[in-house]
């Protein structure tokens, strides 16, 4: 679409350029320009966005254009954020992640060294010579401090057509309000205070970019009678407080007069009303699908707007929260917060997973009963935005490609994926259909959504960590006698990763790297009163409160060295077990007991081999191969360090994990009829993706872990790779393998921790199929999964 309507009009409106002019011009640009060429200029553009950050835009030929991400690096960006007159840049983006820029892209596969002082100076394909689209405009972040003596100003044009942050300011007061704040005056930071925005041919259209922008994914109609009579109210209340000379009224010699019932609500109700308003917008119109109010046309005021909005009044919005922040949900304990997401994700066919916070994650689709992945081919705002309207979130912040919450396994199900903004579900925008070629999991989408603002983080502090991301929690109770905030402790007594996951999310901090159960040596805070004791939490809470815990402080353990405490990260592992390769690899071996002696070490056996004929006979051992992949943002490392690993002479290895995985054979009713377990006696990486390097390796007592993007391959020939089913009789069962089973190392997702094989045992062979990832399949399809009857032969379909 050109320039100037709804789409593009704020383009020149609210982009916030910031012009800039190089410090010296190259001698030869690649371009062939010679010395004493003008200057280079750049400009920062997009939106949303704050002033050191943006769409970076270059000036060449008399004409904008854009730079292309291709082969973009960190040192392209401190070479244009110095340019820019910044000190140095601390990130970049790419896809277009401040929006599509227009005109020409000017330079493709830009490779800086990082010393250059002018991008000129970079090696490239030269100007113009780009076979990019505006899709692949490149951005930077630059930190925010000036280089001393640039004489370039950063300050945004005299208007500042600039809309960054926004708010509902309610209007109906209330001292115990409880958020998220769902309606009220439409309030935008302008020239550091807060103003209003008229609201003279304010549409719900209007209303619906508004909400979405605060994290709600639908508005619904104001009574704008009630704000017009509490204007008036308000006038005649604020008349009667400070009543002129001649206004005054003799006191009655009966007494006081009786205030009316609306003088007496009076202040309370209209407390919004009584604000000074600073009105500086009008005329806003929006389609409806924008993700931010700059991308819809405005004007501001001229002068000093003091007649500002005559024929109207300010803006006033009321917004829908989605299921996880409605009144309902918010509150009625666990069990009542639990219930809700899952009643709501039954109607979806949409999910987030791999993300840190409410409202992140990669995007997966159901299809046919299975869940998959989308390709981030064309992937953009507006197709996240729908996603996150229909998950019961608010507009897209961010539209992330390239696996940026982690990779997927199993099927891509959706790529090209163009929506217009408006569409109900992800499933009625136009998308292409997938074929191996197209697509590979590294390129899996993924959106951050704009989400209500909660309060959570107020009511939790670390102390004493040597870094912001770690140190021992304590959590706000409320007043105390005095007035003063209450801080106090929690019992570290079954403190554990699913706690710390917990609280890690609501400090804002991301994943949980470890929960402690004591933390000494981090006693640098005066609060000493252990408050909280029992926590124990599945994981998916916003807030330690909404986690079980006992109703009276009971902690086995007093004194602060056994509070609890975190250690956060913003990245983490996420293991998943390659199912198909267990389905295809399964046997059964009847291994004689004196190959067993190191398993019976290991325990590796059932019990009844205490009671074999040693060395004479066998157990029936059912054995295959487990291919397990690091998915996540993070290396999957033991928790253990190696001074603490344990030697085993048996095999000559350390155990750096007591138990790494947990094999089990099951009846269709969920009874253990046969268990195994693996301990992790060598983590390592057996192979990786393209372009990634091993990192771990266990000889030489090399450290251990799991790579991003490797998988430790643990064949069906070695020892304890099987569940002993020499006492299992024949029949209809279903294997089990679960990763990390006592999350003692912490994942972005445990969901997809086990899996499940249906099996056929008829007392000589075995039949393995339909195994899959816990959570790869649809309700529906794990309720048939666990009904399975059995079968009836070996003819598996």
């Amino acid at each position: 679409m050109k320039p100037g309507g709804p789409w593009g009009l704020p383009v020149l409106l609210c982009g916030a350029w910031l012009w800039v002019s190089a410090a010296q011009p190259s001698t030869q640009a690649p371009g062939g320009q010679t010395q004493g060429a003008p200057k280079l200029q750049l400009r920062l553009a997009g939106y949303p966005r704050k002033h050191n950050e943006g769409r970076i835009e270059v000036f060449y030929s008399q004409e904008w254009g854009t730079i292309c991400d291709d082969d973009f690096t960190l040192a392209n960006a401190q070479v244009l954020c110095r340019q820019l007159g910044f000190v140095a840049a601390t990130g970049w983006t790419h896809s277009a992640k401040y929006g599509k820029g227009v005109g020409r892209i000017w330079l493709d596969n830009v490779n800086c060294g990082g010393g250059e002082k002018s991008i000129e100076d970079c090696r490239s394909r030269g100007w113009g010579n780009s076979d990019c689209s505006h899709e692949e405009d490149a951005g930077v972040v630059c930190q925010d401090e000036r280089l001393p003596g640039f004489v370039d100003s950063n300050v945004i044009e005299t208007e500042q057509n600039q809309l960054e942050e926004f708010r509902l300011r309610p209007v109906v007061s209330h001292a115990k309000r409880p958020l998220p704040v769902t309606e009220g005056i439409v309030e935008v930071r302008h020239r550091g205070s807060w103003a209003q925005i008229c609201d003279e041919g304010w549409s719900s259209r209007n209303s619906r970019v508004v909400c979405g922008m605060l994290g709600f994914p639908a508005e619904k109609k104001v009574n704008r009678n009630f704000y017009k009579r509490s204007k008036r109210a308000a006038k005649a209340a604020k008349g009667r407080r400070r009543p002129g000379p001649r206004q005054r009224r003799p006191k009655s010699r009966s007494g006081p007069r009786p205030r009316r019932r609306e003088e007496v609500r009076g202040p309370q109700r209209l407390w919004g009303a009584r604000q000074q308003l600073n009105v500086r917008l009008h005329s806003v119109a929006c389609a409806g699908p924008e993700v931010h109010l700059s991308l819809c046309s405005w004007e501001f005021y001229k002068g000093n707007a003091s007649g500002a909005c005559r024929g109207g009044m300010p803006a006033v919005v009321s917004c829908l929260p989605g299921p996880l922040f409605a009144p309902g949900g918010s509150g009625g304990g666990l069990q009542k917060r639990k219930r809700q997401p899952q009643q709501a994700q039954q109607q979806q066919r949409v999910r987030l997973k791999g993300g840190a916070k409410p409202g992140e994650g990669r995007v997966e689709v159901l299809k046919d009963g299975v869940w998959g992945t989308v390709c981030d081919d064309r992937w953009g705002l507006a197709s996240a935005s729908v996603v996150c309207r229909e998950l019961g979130f608010g507009s897209a912040k961010e539209a992330l490609t390239g696996a940026r919450m982690g990779q997927g396994m199993g099927q891509i199900h959706l790529n090209e994926v163009q929506c217009l903004g408006s569409e109900k579900s992800l499933w009625n925008c136009p998308s292409r259909n997938i074929t191996q070629e197209d697509c590979k999991h590294s390129e899996d989408a993924a959106v951050r959504c704009n989400v209500p603002y909660m309060g959570y983080e107020t009511k939790i502090r670390l102390s004493g960590g040597r870094s912001p991301f770690e140190g021992r929690i304590e959590v706000l109770l409320g007043p105390g006698r005095n007035g003063s905030q209450r801080w106090g402790l929690v019992c570290g007594d079954g403190w554990g990763t699913l706690e710390a996951m917990v609280a890690c999310r609501q400090l804002g901090l991301g994943f949980a790297n470890h929960g402690l159960q004591e933390t000494w040596y981090w006693d640098a805070s005066n609060v000493t009163e252990m408050v909280l004791s029992g926590v124990k939490c599945t994981g998916h809470e916003m807030t330690l409160s909404h986690c079980a815990h006992h109703s009276t402080v009971s902690c086995r353990k007093t004194g602060t060295r056994f509070a609890a405490g975190v250690i956060c990260s913003e990245t983490a592992s996420d293991l998943l077990l390659h199912a198909p390769l267990v389905q295809e690899t399964a046997y059964i071996e009847d291994r004689p007991l004196h190959m067993l002696y190191c398993a019976a070490e290991e325990n590796c056996l059932s019990s009844s081999a205490q009671n074999a004929n040693w060395p004479y006979g066998h157990r029936r051992l059912l054995r295959f191969s487990s291919q397990i992949h690091n998915n996540g943002r993070a290396d999957f490392r033991p928790k253990a360090g190696r001074h603490s690993w344990v030697w085993h002479e048996c095999h000559g290895h350390y155990h750096s994990m007591d138990i790494f995985t947990h094999y089990d054979l099951l009846t269709p009713n969920g009874t253990k009829v046969a268990e195994g377990h693996k301990a992790s006696f060598c983590l390592e990486d057996t192979e990786c993706e393209e372009e990634v390097g091993k990192r771990y390796e266990c000889a030489n007592f090399g450290e251990q872990g799991i790579t991003v993007g490797c998988w430790d391959l643990y064949r069906h020939d070695i020892d304890c790779q099987w569940i002993d089913i020499t006492d299992v009789k024949a029949g209809n069962y279903i294997l089990q393998v679960v990763i990390n089973p006592r999350q003692e190392v912490a994942e972005s997702d445990f969901t997809n921790n086990a899996m499940k094989c249906n099996c056929k045992y008829d007392g000589h062979r075995i039949w393995v199929h339909s195994c899959h990832i816990g959570d790869a399949l649809s309700e529906e399809a794990n309720r048939r999964f666990e009904q399975y009857p059995g079968q009836l032969n070996n003819q598996i379909v």
